[in-house]
């Protein structure tokens, strides 16, 4: 995903609580008002369950 930086990753995910689920997440970004592609990659992310905003990030930019 080229155009969506760890910044912009890091506002959507603001206040997100840790760990955390998919789910949990997805909410948190859609509530910080996040664009619907990061959203939608947050969704599809292969892990179920993140310790820490470095475990989304890793899983966000690894594909």
């Amino acid at each position: 995903m080229a155009d969506l930086s760890p910044i912009d990753l890091q506002k959507a995910l603001k206040g997100a609580n840790y760990p955390a689920d998919r789910d949990e997440l997805v909410e948190c970004a859609r509530s910080n008002g996040a664009d619907d592609s990061l959203v939608s990659k947050l969704s599809d992310l292969g892990a179920s369950r993140f310790d820490g905003p470095n475990d989304v990030q890793q899983a966000v930019f690894r594909e």
